[in-house]
Protein backbone atom coordinates (compact mmCIF):
# COMPACT_ATOMS: atom_id res chain seq x y z
CA UNK A 1 0.00 0.00 0.00
CA UNK A 2 3.26 2.03 1.03
CA UNK A 3 4.40 1.99 -2.74
CA UNK A 4 0.53 2.52 -4.11
CA UNK A 5 0.98 5.58 -1.98
CA UNK A 6 4.66 6.70 -3.05
CA UNK A 7 3.30 6.37 -7.19
CA UNK A 8 1.63 9.71 -6.87
CA UNK A 9 3.82 11.84 -4.70
CA UNK A 10 2.39 15.19 -4.39
CA UNK A 11 3.61 18.36 -6.44
CA UNK A 12 4.75 20.88 -4.24
CA UNK A 13 5.00 25.08 -5.40
CA UNK A 14 8.65 24.17 -4.19
CA UNK A 15 8.92 22.41 -7.16
CA UNK A 16 7.13 24.26 -10.19
CA UNK A 17 7.66 27.73 -9.58
CA UNK A 18 11.95 27.60 -9.13
CA UNK A 19 13.59 29.72 -11.91
CA UNK A 20 16.45 27.75 -13.72
CA UNK A 21 19.80 28.13 -11.76
CA UNK A 22 21.62 30.92 -13.16
CA UNK A 23 24.51 28.89 -14.03
CA UNK A 24 22.16 26.75 -16.22
CA UNK A 25 23.33 25.46 -19.66
CA UNK A 26 22.11 23.26 -22.20
CA UNK A 27 22.63 22.25 -26.20
CA UNK A 28 20.12 24.88 -28.14
CA UNK A 29 22.55 24.25 -31.21
CA UNK A 30 19.87 20.65 -31.75
CA UNK A 31 16.84 22.73 -32.61
CA UNK A 32 16.44 23.92 -36.15
CA UNK A 33 13.49 24.44 -38.96
CA UNK A 34 11.42 26.85 -36.26
CA UNK A 35 7.84 27.01 -37.72
CA UNK A 36 5.40 29.49 -36.12
CA UNK A 37 2.72 27.08 -34.64
CA UNK A 38 0.49 29.92 -32.40
CA UNK A 39 1.21 32.88 -30.89
CA UNK A 40 -0.80 34.07 -27.43
CA UNK A 41 -0.70 37.37 -25.19
CA UNK A 42 2.02 35.61 -23.18
CA UNK A 43 3.76 32.83 -24.95
CA UNK A 44 4.99 31.69 -28.83
CA UNK A 45 4.20 28.24 -30.20
CA UNK A 46 6.70 26.81 -32.83
CA UNK A 47 7.50 23.62 -34.17
CA UNK A 48 11.41 22.32 -34.64
CA UNK A 49 13.61 19.89 -35.59
CA UNK A 50 15.14 17.97 -32.71
CA UNK A 51 18.30 16.95 -34.40
CA UNK A 52 19.59 15.29 -31.58
CA UNK A 53 16.64 12.31 -32.13
CA UNK A 54 15.40 13.47 -35.41
CA UNK A 55 12.22 14.20 -34.60
CA UNK A 56 10.12 17.38 -34.53
CA UNK A 57 8.49 18.94 -31.30
CA UNK A 58 6.73 21.61 -30.21
CA UNK A 59 8.87 24.93 -28.54
CA UNK A 60 7.01 27.05 -26.01
CA UNK A 61 8.74 30.12 -24.78
CA UNK A 62 7.38 34.08 -23.37
CA UNK A 63 7.25 36.99 -25.22
CA UNK A 64 10.97 38.61 -25.09
CA UNK A 65 8.92 41.73 -23.65
CA UNK A 66 7.69 39.18 -20.57
CA UNK A 67 10.73 37.88 -19.80
CA UNK A 68 11.19 40.22 -16.59
CA UNK A 69 7.69 39.55 -15.31
CA UNK A 70 8.36 37.23 -12.49
CA UNK A 71 4.40 36.08 -12.43
CA UNK A 72 4.64 35.02 -15.61
CA UNK A 73 7.93 33.29 -15.12
CA UNK A 74 7.11 31.15 -12.47
CA UNK A 75 3.37 30.11 -14.17
CA UNK A 76 5.70 28.99 -17.30
CA UNK A 77 8.01 27.52 -14.94
CA UNK A 78 4.80 25.87 -13.28
CA UNK A 79 3.52 24.95 -16.72
CA UNK A 80 6.47 23.17 -17.56
CA UNK A 81 7.42 21.23 -14.49
CA UNK A 82 3.59 19.93 -13.37
CA UNK A 83 3.59 18.52 -16.81
CA UNK A 84 6.80 17.09 -16.75
CA UNK A 85 6.03 15.56 -13.11
CA UNK A 86 2.03 14.38 -13.74
CA UNK A 87 3.51 11.47 -16.32
CA UNK A 88 -0.01 10.58 -17.46
CA UNK A 89 -0.78 9.00 -21.00
CA UNK A 90 -3.56 11.79 -20.87
CA UNK A 91 -0.91 14.88 -19.99
CA UNK A 92 1.54 15.81 -23.13
CA UNK A 93 4.78 14.85 -22.19
CA UNK A 94 7.76 17.77 -21.35
CA UNK A 95 11.00 16.49 -23.15
CA UNK A 96 13.44 19.61 -22.16
CA UNK A 97 13.52 22.85 -20.32
CA UNK A 98 16.06 25.39 -20.72
CA UNK A 99 17.09 28.93 -21.88
CA UNK A 100 18.00 30.15 -25.72
CA UNK A 101 21.28 31.93 -26.79
CA UNK A 102 19.28 35.46 -25.62
CA UNK A 103 18.49 33.71 -22.15
CA UNK A 104 14.99 33.66 -22.50
CA UNK A 105 13.07 30.72 -21.25
CA UNK A 106 11.82 27.88 -23.17
CA UNK A 107 10.59 24.54 -22.99
CA UNK A 108 9.99 21.21 -25.89
CA UNK A 109 6.98 18.81 -25.72
CA UNK A 110 5.53 16.35 -27.44
CA UNK A 111 3.62 17.77 -30.51
CA UNK A 112 -0.33 16.88 -31.09
CA UNK A 113 -1.53 17.26 -34.49
CA UNK A 114 -5.30 17.41 -34.14
CA UNK A 115 -8.14 19.62 -33.00
CA UNK A 116 -8.87 21.00 -29.70
CA UNK A 117 -12.35 20.20 -28.21
CA UNK A 118 -13.35 23.63 -28.48
CA UNK A 119 -12.99 23.06 -32.53
CA UNK A 120 -14.96 20.04 -32.99
CA UNK A 121 -17.20 21.33 -31.42
CA UNK A 122 -17.46 24.56 -33.48
CA UNK A 123 -17.57 21.75 -36.62
CA UNK A 124 -20.58 20.27 -35.20
CA UNK A 125 -22.31 23.59 -34.68
CA UNK A 126 -21.21 24.83 -38.28
CA UNK A 127 -22.58 21.05 -39.55
CA UNK A 128 -18.88 20.40 -41.54
CA UNK A 129 -19.62 17.67 -43.32
CA UNK A 130 -19.25 14.11 -41.82
CA UNK A 131 -18.08 15.41 -38.91
CA UNK A 132 -21.57 14.25 -37.13
CA UNK A 133 -19.98 10.84 -37.93
CA UNK A 134 -16.71 11.02 -36.70
CA UNK A 135 -17.72 12.66 -33.20
CA UNK A 136 -21.10 11.27 -31.99
CA UNK A 137 -22.10 11.75 -28.48
CA UNK A 138 -20.58 8.41 -27.52
CA UNK A 139 -17.12 9.76 -29.05
CA UNK A 140 -17.34 13.11 -27.54
CA UNK A 141 -17.96 11.03 -23.89
CA UNK A 142 -15.20 9.28 -24.42
CA UNK A 143 -13.09 12.34 -25.04
CA UNK A 144 -14.39 14.14 -22.20
CA UNK A 145 -13.33 10.71 -19.87
CA UNK A 146 -9.92 10.92 -21.48
CA UNK A 147 -9.63 14.34 -19.68
CA UNK A 148 -11.07 13.32 -16.78
CA UNK A 149 -8.46 10.66 -16.70
CA UNK A 150 -5.72 13.47 -16.59
CA UNK A 151 -7.32 15.51 -13.99
CA UNK A 152 -7.85 12.51 -12.08
CA UNK A 153 -4.12 11.73 -12.02
CA UNK A 154 -3.48 15.32 -10.92
CA UNK A 155 -6.14 15.25 -7.94
CA UNK A 156 -4.49 12.69 -6.90
CA UNK A 157 -0.73 14.72 -7.21
CA UNK A 158 -2.64 17.43 -4.81
CA UNK A 159 -2.86 19.32 -8.64
CA UNK A 160 -6.14 21.37 -9.28
CA UNK A 161 -5.80 22.69 -12.93
CA UNK A 162 -8.59 25.95 -12.66
CA UNK A 163 -8.15 26.40 -16.17
CA UNK A 164 -10.55 23.77 -17.43
CA UNK A 165 -12.19 24.57 -21.02
CA UNK A 166 -12.38 22.81 -24.23
CA UNK A 167 -9.80 24.47 -25.98
CA UNK A 168 -7.37 22.97 -23.45
CA UNK A 169 -8.21 19.52 -24.61
CA UNK A 170 -6.61 18.39 -27.46
CA UNK A 171 -7.67 15.28 -29.47
CA UNK A 172 -4.95 13.85 -32.16
CA UNK A 173 -5.50 12.55 -35.57
CA UNK A 174 -5.35 9.10 -34.28
CA UNK A 175 -7.68 9.59 -30.97
CA UNK A 176 -4.94 10.83 -28.19
CA UNK A 177 -6.39 12.95 -26.01
CA UNK A 178 -4.19 15.13 -23.45
CA UNK A 179 -5.17 17.91 -21.16
CA UNK A 180 -2.87 20.71 -21.50
CA UNK A 181 -2.14 24.35 -20.21
CA UNK A 182 -1.21 23.62 -16.59
CA UNK A 183 0.12 27.36 -16.04
CA UNK A 184 -2.74 28.66 -13.12
CA UNK A 185 -3.17 25.37 -11.80
CA UNK A 186 -2.71 24.89 -7.67
CA UNK A 187 -0.07 22.82 -6.09
CA UNK A 188 0.99 22.20 -2.47
CA UNK A 189 2.29 25.15 -0.60
CA UNK A 190 0.89 27.82 -2.96
CA UNK A 191 -0.28 31.34 -0.79
CA UNK A 192 -3.18 33.16 -1.09
CA UNK A 193 -3.06 35.04 -4.73
CA UNK A 194 -4.68 38.02 -5.01
CA UNK A 195 -8.23 37.01 -5.77
CA UNK A 196 -8.72 40.74 -7.64
CA UNK A 197 -6.36 40.26 -9.80
CA UNK A 198 -7.17 36.77 -11.00
CA UNK A 199 -10.97 38.01 -11.27
CA UNK A 200 -9.84 40.81 -13.82
CA UNK A 201 -7.30 38.69 -15.73
CA UNK A 202 -10.13 35.93 -16.56
CA UNK A 203 -12.37 39.21 -17.41
CA UNK A 204 -10.21 40.68 -19.23
CA UNK A 205 -9.88 37.37 -21.34
CA UNK A 206 -13.62 37.03 -21.90
CA UNK A 207 -14.29 40.84 -23.59
CA UNK A 208 -10.51 40.45 -25.41
CA UNK A 209 -11.68 41.84 -28.95
CA UNK A 210 -11.22 38.89 -31.43
CA UNK A 211 -11.35 36.21 -29.11
CA UNK A 212 -13.51 33.25 -28.06
CA UNK A 213 -14.68 34.22 -24.25
CA UNK A 214 -12.67 31.04 -23.00
CA UNK A 215 -11.89 30.80 -19.53
CA UNK A 216 -14.70 32.76 -17.26
CA UNK A 217 -16.81 30.38 -18.78
CA UNK A 218 -15.86 27.37 -17.32
CA UNK A 219 -15.18 29.20 -13.98
CA UNK A 220 -17.21 27.93 -10.50
CA UNK A 221 -18.72 30.30 -8.17
CA UNK A 222 -16.03 29.47 -5.40
CA UNK A 223 -13.40 31.51 -8.14
CA UNK A 224 -15.48 34.41 -8.90
CA UNK A 225 -16.39 35.36 -5.24
CA UNK A 226 -12.62 34.70 -5.00
CA UNK A 227 -12.64 32.04 -2.32
CA UNK A 228 -9.03 31.72 -1.08
CA UNK A 229 -10.26 27.67 -0.53
CA UNK A 230 -10.51 26.12 -4.04
CA UNK A 231 -10.39 22.42 -4.17
CA UNK A 232 -10.88 20.02 -6.68
CA UNK A 233 -14.47 20.62 -6.78
CA UNK A 234 -13.86 23.50 -8.67
CA UNK A 235 -12.63 21.88 -11.57
CA UNK A 236 -15.71 18.90 -10.99
CA UNK A 237 -17.79 22.28 -11.87
CA UNK A 238 -15.99 22.79 -15.33
CA UNK A 239 -16.17 19.03 -16.28
CA UNK A 240 -20.10 19.53 -15.49
CA UNK A 241 -19.92 22.88 -17.51
CA UNK A 242 -17.88 20.97 -21.09
CA UNK A 243 -20.51 17.97 -20.62
CA UNK A 244 -23.64 20.28 -21.02
CA UNK A 245 -21.84 21.90 -24.11
CA UNK A 246 -21.36 18.45 -25.13
CA UNK A 247 -24.60 17.73 -25.36
CA UNK A 248 -26.52 20.18 -26.57
CA UNK A 249 -23.54 23.03 -28.11
CA UNK A 250 -24.20 25.49 -26.05
CA UNK A 251 -22.67 26.90 -23.10
CA UNK A 252 -24.59 26.94 -19.41
CA UNK A 253 -24.10 30.49 -18.69
CA UNK A 254 -23.20 33.18 -21.24
CA UNK A 255 -24.14 36.84 -20.69
CA UNK A 256 -24.11 40.05 -22.83
CA UNK A 257 -21.22 41.38 -20.42
CA UNK A 258 -18.56 39.57 -18.25
CA UNK A 259 -20.36 41.04 -15.21
CA UNK A 260 -23.73 39.00 -16.37
CA UNK A 261 -21.69 35.67 -17.29
CA UNK A 262 -20.45 35.77 -13.71
CA UNK A 263 -23.37 36.75 -12.21
CA UNK A 264 -25.52 33.86 -13.51
CA UNK A 265 -22.75 31.31 -12.90
CA UNK A 266 -23.23 32.39 -9.23
CA UNK A 267 -26.99 32.77 -8.95
CA UNK A 268 -28.89 31.50 -11.71
CA UNK A 269 -29.73 27.41 -12.31
CA UNK A 270 -29.25 26.69 -16.57
CA UNK A 271 -32.48 24.98 -18.39
CA UNK A 272 -31.77 21.33 -18.77
CA UNK A 273 -29.58 20.83 -22.18
CA UNK A 274 -32.37 19.48 -23.70
CA UNK A 275 -34.52 22.52 -23.65
CA UNK A 276 -31.20 24.41 -25.17
CA UNK A 277 -30.53 22.18 -28.75
CA UNK A 278 -30.36 24.45 -31.93
CA UNK A 279 -33.14 23.53 -34.03
CA UNK A 280 -30.47 22.59 -36.66
CA UNK A 281 -28.90 20.23 -34.47
CA UNK A 282 -31.21 17.95 -32.83
CA UNK A 283 -30.08 14.64 -31.21
CA UNK A 284 -31.73 12.43 -28.30
CA UNK A 285 -30.44 13.51 -24.76
CA UNK A 286 -29.88 11.66 -22.17
CA UNK A 287 -31.63 12.10 -19.12
CA UNK A 288 -29.10 10.52 -16.96
CA UNK A 289 -26.01 12.59 -18.77
CA UNK A 290 -28.25 15.62 -17.75
CA UNK A 291 -28.61 14.89 -14.34
CA UNK A 292 -24.64 14.55 -13.67
CA UNK A 293 -24.06 17.71 -15.50
CA UNK A 294 -26.53 19.32 -13.86
CA UNK A 295 -25.21 17.97 -10.32
CA UNK A 296 -21.62 18.66 -11.31
CA UNK A 297 -22.53 22.57 -11.97
CA UNK A 298 -24.06 22.70 -8.04
CA UNK A 299 -23.33 26.31 -6.37
CA UNK A 300 -22.16 24.44 -3.58
CA UNK A 301 -18.95 22.52 -4.35
CA UNK A 302 -20.62 19.66 -1.30
CA UNK A 303 -23.74 19.40 -3.86
CA UNK A 304 -21.13 18.15 -6.08
CA UNK A 305 -19.62 14.65 -7.43
CA UNK A 306 -16.95 14.33 -4.50
CA UNK A 307 -14.04 14.29 -7.20
CA UNK A 308 -14.05 13.98 -10.96
CA UNK A 309 -13.15 9.87 -9.68
CA UNK A 310 -17.00 9.62 -9.46
CA UNK A 311 -17.93 11.72 -12.43
CA UNK A 312 -15.91 9.13 -14.14
CA UNK A 313 -17.76 6.64 -12.57
CA UNK A 314 -21.41 7.97 -13.35
CA UNK A 315 -20.04 8.43 -17.11
CA UNK A 316 -18.71 4.93 -17.51
CA UNK A 317 -21.74 3.68 -15.51
CA UNK A 318 -24.02 5.26 -18.14
CA UNK A 319 -22.14 4.39 -21.25
CA UNK A 320 -22.19 0.18 -20.31
CA UNK A 321 -26.09 0.41 -19.10
CA UNK A 322 -26.62 1.80 -22.68
CA UNK A 323 -24.25 -0.69 -24.20
CA UNK A 324 -26.32 -4.00 -22.15
CA UNK A 325 -29.58 -2.31 -23.45
CA UNK A 326 -28.73 -2.05 -27.12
Amino acid sequence: MEAQKDAYPSVFLSLTDVDLPVDFTNDYTKYSDFKPLAKGGKAILQTCMDNALGRIVVHKSIHTHMQDNVRERRRFMREAKISAQLQHPNTIPVYEIGRDPEGNLYFTMKRIAGLNLYQIMDRLKWDFPGVQEDYSLDRLLEILLQACYALANAHAHGVIHRDLKPENILVGQYGEVSLVDWGVAKVWGMPNEDRTLEQRERAESITATGQRPGTPLYMSPEQIIGNYYVDNRTDVWAIGVMLYELLCLEVPFKGRTVHQTFDQIIHEKPALPSYRQRNDFKRVIPSELEAIAMRAMSKKPADRQSGVREVIEQIRSFRNNKLLIS
